[in-house]
C-alpha cells in the first residue's frame, strides 16, 4: 500500500512539473507532412544557411565567427595565446560548444595541413589531416594567432565594406561576410554536408587563381584554361590532367579530379617510400587496404608495410620482395587501393542566401561582383569622411580671418551654451563647424596650427574629386581590384604543390595477376558445394564427404589459374577463379558457392559450373520447349573483372541442362513422351547474344517437354543412326526393344 502511495506521489509531481507546458503528456495524431513542414524543414534550412554551405567570401559561419573573434582580440600582429582562451571568447558569437569551435580552429591551422593557405598560425600538436590516428592536443595545451594572410580578410572591414548583424544574444555585432581581397572561396578545400545537399570545393593555386580573376575582370569571355591549369592540393600528389573532366568542373561546378600519390624507390633497401597522398584519404586507410590485398592473395610482391611518418612529414614505406618491379607494383596499387583517388567536386555556394551550384567562371564572376561592392562601399565611406573633414577645415579656415575676434566672442559670452551660436553668427559658419572650433584647445589657437590644418584642404578637394570619379567609373573600380589581386598574389602566392601529369604521359603497364598455376581436381555438387583438391591430396584422401542427400554432378581436372563460371537458376552467371578458393580435402564439405560469391537473389542456386582459361568454345543451353541455344564463350569474357553478369541465358523456357564444349560433339536428348534424339552441336549456329532463345531442335508434343540431356557414347545404342536426323527440328524416335534393355542395364535413362 505504501509503494502505491509513493507512485501516486511521483505521478502527481510529474503532472505538476508539466502543467506549464502546453500539450505536455498528450498524444496527438499529426500528419507526417505537417511534422516535416513545422519541424524538419526549419532544421534543414538552418543547416543549409547557417552551418554546412560556404558563402561567397569562402567561409562557413563557424569559420567567420572564429576568425573575426581572433581579429577583435588583436591576434593578427601579436604573439600567440592559449587556444582555450580563443575558444572561450568565440562562444560569444558561436554558442555551439567549445569542441566544435576548437575543431574548426584545428582544421584552419598551419599545423594540421588541411588548407593550402592556412589562416591560423599554430603552436603545439594540432594533428594531421592525412592521419586519423594523429589527433590534436587539447585546447589548453596549444597556442594560436592569425596568419599574416588574414590582413587580406579584414582589409577595411571597419569602413562599412560589409554589413554587420547582432550576435545570438544581441550583445555585440558580427560581420555577415568578410571583405576578402582575393577569391578565398577557391583558394582552400571546403567541404560540408547539409540536409538534402552537400558542398565540396577543391583548392586552386593562388597565383593562378588571381591571374584568372584578373583575366575575367578584363574580359568576361576570358578562357580560364589559359591561366587556371588544374586544382592544387596542400598535400601535393600528382593530378592526372583530363581536359574534358576539368571543363565539366569549370563549366558546371560538378565532376571529379583524379589525384595520384607520389612515391620514390630506394634501390639500396628495395623499398618504396610514399610521401604524398590524395586529399580524400589517410595513411591508415592506405595501409589497411594494402594489408587486406596481401592477406587476400591478390598482391604477393610485398614483404612488409609500415607508417614512418615523423616530424619531417608523411612517409609510408613498402618493402618489396626480391626481383619485384616497383613501377608495375605501384601501377597495380594505384588501381586497387586509395593511393589513387578522385576528389569529388560540387561547387555549392550560398549566393544571396540561396544555395547555387556554379562553375569556376560563374563563381569568380560572383566574387568580382561582391568585391566590386566592397570597394565601392569603402570608397564611399572614405568620401563621406573626407567631406566631413573638409567641412570642418573650411570652418577652421574662416577663423584665420580674425583669431582675436574668435577669442573675444568666446570670452565675452556669458553662458557656455551660447558659445557655439555666437561663433556661428560671428563667422557665418554652421553648428558642426562652430562646435569643432569651440573644442580647439587654447594652445592651438595660433596661426601656425590653423595653417597646418587648412593646408590639407587642397589635398582633400583633390581626393574627394578622385573618389567621386572612382564611384562613377566601373573601369577604375576594376583597376583597384586588379591592383589588390596582383599585390596579394605577389605577397602570398606559392609555387604549385600538386604536379600535373597528362594521361598520355602515364605509361600503361600491364599488370599480370601472379596466380600460382598448378593442377587441381574440381568437384561440384547438386546442392552447390565446391571443392578444389590437389592430385596428391586426392590420392591420399578417402571417400568424398557430402551433405546428406547431395551428389557430385561435375568432376574434372583443371588448373588453379582457370576461371570458373557458375550459372544459376535465375539466368545469371557469377565469375570467379579456382585460385579464389582454398585448397580442400575429400573429408570436408567444401565451399557453398552461393555464400562464397554472395548470390544477390534470395533462394538463388547454381545449376552448372563451366571451367575455362581462354574462353574458347561454346555454352549450350537446353530448354524444356526443345530449343537449344549455342552461345560463343567469348560473350562471357569481360575486361573489367566483373563478378556478375545478368541475362546469362534465356528465361523464355525452363532450363533442362547446361553444357560447356570446346569442340563439336553429340548429345542425347530425351522428351517426356519417350522419344530420343541424338544432336550434333555442329548443326546449330552460334550466337553472340547471351540470352538468345535458341533454335528449335527437338519437336515436343503438346503436354510434353524435354526432360534430360546426356553426353553421347557409342555403346549407348545398338543402332545409333535410328536416333539421328538429317534436318532439324526433329521429333526423334522411340527406343527400340534392344536399346530399352541396354538402357536399363546401363541406367542411362
Amino acid at each position: 500500500m505504501a509503494k502505491k502511495s509513493k507512485k501516486q506521489q511521483e505521478e502527481k509531481v510529474e503532472e505538476n512539473r508539466n502543467a506549464h507546458i502546453l500539450g505536455a503528456g498528450e498524444v496527438v495524431n499529426q500528419l507526417i507532412t505537417d511534422t516535416l513542414e513545422t519541424n524538419f524543414m526549419p532544421y534543414a534550412m538552418s543547416v543549409i544557411m547557417s552551418r554546412a554551405i560556404p558563402e561567397i567570401d569562402g567561409f562557413k559561419p563557424s569559420h567567420r565567427k572564429l576568425l573575426y573573434t581572433m581579429y577583435k582580440m588583436g591576434l593578427i600582429n601579436s604573439g600567440r595565446i592559449k587556444s582555450a582562451n580563443i575558444v572561450g571568447r568565440t562562444m560569444q558569437l558561436n554558442p555551439h560548444g567549445d569542441a566544435a569551435i576548437y575543431d574548426t580552429m584545428v582544421r584552419m591551422s598551419r599545423g594540421n595541413e588541411s588548407l593550402l593557405h592556412p589562416f591560423v598560425d599554430s603552436k603545439g600538436n594540432f594533428g594531421k589531416a592525412y592521419s586519423r590516428n594523429m589527433q590534436c592536443a587539447a585546447a589548453r595545451y596549444t597556442e594560436a594567432k592569425l596568419e599574416a594572410i588574414c590582413t587580406e580578410l579584414f582589409s577595411d572591414i571597419d569602413k562599412d565594406t560589409v554589413d554587420f548583424v547582432d550576435n545570438y544574444d544581441s550583445t555585440m555585432k558580427e560581420p555577415v561576410l568578410l571583405p576578402v581581397t582575393f577569391p578565398t572561396i577557391l583558394t582552400n578545400v571546403n567541404t560540408g554536408i547539409a540536409v538534402g545537399m552537400a558542398s565540396s570545393i577543391c583548392s586552386f593555386n593562388m597565383r593562378e587563381l588571381c591571374d584568372t580573376t584578373i583575366g575575367l575582370i578584363k574580359d568576361p569571355d576570358f578562357d580560364i584554361f589559359e591561366t587556371l591549369k588544374a586544382p592544387d592540393f596542400v598535400g601535393g600528389g600528382l593530378i592526372i590532367y583530363n581536359r574534358a573532366a576539368l571543363k565539366e568542373i569549370y563549366e558546371t561546378g560538378r565532376g571529379s579530379v583524379r589525384v595520384r600519390s607520389r612515391y620514390t624507390y630506394d634501390k639500396s633497401s628495395n623499398c618504396i617510400d610514399v610521401t604524398q597522398i590524395p586529399p580524400t584519404t589517410t595513411s591508415e586507410a592506405i595501409i589497411e587496404k594494402i594489408i587486406e590485398k596481401v592477406k587476400g592473395g591478390s598482391i604477393k610482391d610485398i614483404s612488409d608495410i609500415r607508417d614512418e611518418t615523423d616530424k619531417s612529414g608523411l612517409k609510408i614505406t613498402i618493402d618489396l620482395k626480391r626481383g619485384v618491379d616497383p613501377d608495375k607494383l605501384m601501377a597495380k596499387l594505384f588501381r586497387t587501393t586509395p593511393l589513387e583517388e578522385a576528389f569529388p567536386c560540387n561547387f555549392n555556394v550560398l549566393i544571396a542566401g540561396a544555395p547555387v551550384v556554379l562553375g569556376v567562371s560563374e563563381l569568380l564572376r560572383e566574387w568580382i561582383a561582391f568585391r566590386t561592392e566592397c570597394v565601392s562601399r569603402r570608397v564611399f565611406f572614405d568620401l563621406t569622411k573626407a567631406k566631413e573633414r573638409l567641412h570642418l577645415l573650411q570652418g577652421l579656415q574662416k577663423i584665420l580671418l580674425d583669431i582675436d575676434k574668435a577669442i573675444k566672442i568666446v570670452r565675452n559670452t556669458e553662458e557656455e551654451a551660447e558659445v557655439v551660436p555666437n561663433l556661428m553668427i560671428g563667422f557665418g559658419i554652421d553648428e558642426i563647424q562652430a562646435e569643432y572650433v569651440a573644442e580647439i584647445k587654447l594652445r592651438h589657437l595660433n596661426r601656425e596650427y590653423i595653417l597646418k590644418r587648412t593646408q590639407d584642404i587642397e589635398k582633400l578637394l583633390a581626393d574627394i574629386e578622385d573618389m567621386e570619379d572612382i564611384l562613377g567609373s566601373k573601369t577604375r573600380v576594376k583597376k583597384i581590384i586588379i591592383a589588390e589581386l596582383n599585390a596579394t598574389a605577389e605577397k602570398y602566392g606559392k609555387d604549385r604543390a600538386s604536379e600535373i601529369i597528362y594521361e598520355t604521359e602515364i605509361e600503361e603497364i600491364e599488370v599480370e595477376e601472379s596466380v600460382p598455376d598448378y593442377p587441381v581436381n574440381l568437384f561440384f555438387t547438386h546442392d552447390g558445394y565446391f571443392k578444389k583438391i590437389t592430385p596428391l591430396s586426392l590420392r591420399m584422401g578417402g571417400e568424398q564427404k557430402l551433405k546428406e542427400g547431395d551428389s557430385i554432378t561435375q568432376s574434372l581436372e583443371a588448373s588453379n589459374a582457370d576461371e570458373l563460371l557458375f550459372f544459376t537458376d535465375k539466368c545469371q552467371v557469377y565469375k570467379s577463379r579456382a585460385a579464389d578458393f582454398d585448397d580442400s580435402k575429400a573429408s570436408v564439405l567444401g565451399d557453398f558457392v552461393a555464400s562464397k560469391l554472395e548470390y544477390s537473389e534470395k533462394g538463388e542456386s547454381s545449376v552448372y559450373m563451366a571451367v575455362t582459361r581462354d574462353y574458347s568454345g561454346y555454352m549450350l543451353f537446353f530448354f524444356e520447349n526443345g530449343k537449344v541455344a549455342k552461345v560463343d564463350m567469348k560473350a562471357y569474357e569481360t575486361k573489367t573483372n566483373r563478378k556478375k553478369l545478368i541475362k546469362a541465358y534465356s528465361d523464355k523456357s525452363a532450363i533442362v541442362a547446361v553444357r560447356y564444349v570446346k569442340q563439336e560433339q553429340d548429345f542425347v536428348m530425351r522428351s517426356s513422351s519417350g522419344r530420343v534424339l541424338i544432336l550434333n552441336t555442329g548443326a546449330i549456329s552460334p550466337k553472340t547474344t547471351k540470352d538468345t532463345a535458341g533454335v528449335n531442335v527437338m519437336t515436343i508434343k503438346k503436354g510434353h517437354k524435354l526432360i534430360s540431356v546426356t553426353d553421347f557414347s557409342e555403346e549407348m545404342f545398338t543402332k545409333p543412326h535410328r536416333y539421328r536426323t538429317k534436318s532439324l527440328p526433329a521429333a526423334g524416335a522411340t527406343l527400340s526393344a534392344e536399346d530399352v534393355d541396354s538402357g536399363e542395364q546401363l541406367n542411362m535413362f
